[in-house]
């Protein structure tokens, strides 16, 4: 299976369900909520599955794209799908393993954007957006969108603030910015 990104570029992606990239009506919509944002921009994406996000911010200008993905065969290919549209003047990283440990070696950095779509039933939410609060890796005008069902309530991150939510069908974006 293939999808495509912007300039009509075709994505690889793991055969079965064992990712589930997100969809291109969701894409679409957020890179236009964060048009303008994105080039130059630290971006952040947590569950990286595809990689199609990280991607898609590498084609608008991205500065940098480090990804958090847990499955060996996922990483690869992310890898291979980030270098067919990185620029040598972007950099981008995949790093391997779960979303809470590898956060906690990122603890000094800050990202701009931060894109964060786990699995629906995980568990993840609120250890992932604590992490992220607790060590101020969210820059001070950056913004956080998750993905989630529609039917999963947004709940309040010490830190952290919902900015808006946007529906579109069984799927829902909510963004957090810092707390002031």
């Amino acid at each position: 299976m293939s999808l495509r990104i912007c300039g009509n570029r075709q994505l690889k992606t793991l055969p079965g369900l064992a990712t589930r990239p997100t969809s291109a009506r969701v894409r679409e919509a957020l890179f236009n909520i964060w048009q303008g944002t994105i080039a130059d921009c630290r971006w952040l994406d947590i569950c990286t599955g595809s990689g199609s996000m990280g991607a898609e911010a590498l084609c608008r200008g991205a500065l940098s794209v480090t990804g958090i993905e847990q499955s060996a065969k996922a990483c690869a290919i992310i890898q291979q799908n980030w270098q067919q549209v990185a620029k040598s003047s972007q950099e981008f990283h995949i790093l391997r393993g779960s979303a809470t440990a590898k956060l906690a070696t990122l603890a000094r950095q800050q990202f701009d954007r931060i894109y964060f779509d786990p699995p629906y039933a995980s568990n993840l939410y609120d250890p992932v957006l604590n992490a992220i609060a607790s060590q101020e890796m969210l820059a001070p005008h950056g913004e956080i969108a998750i993905e989630h069902s529609r039917q999963r309530e947004a709940v309040p991150i010490s830190g952290l603030e919902i900015c808006r939510q946007k529906f579109y069908g069984n799927t829902a974006l909510t963004f957090y910015t810092r707390s002031c």
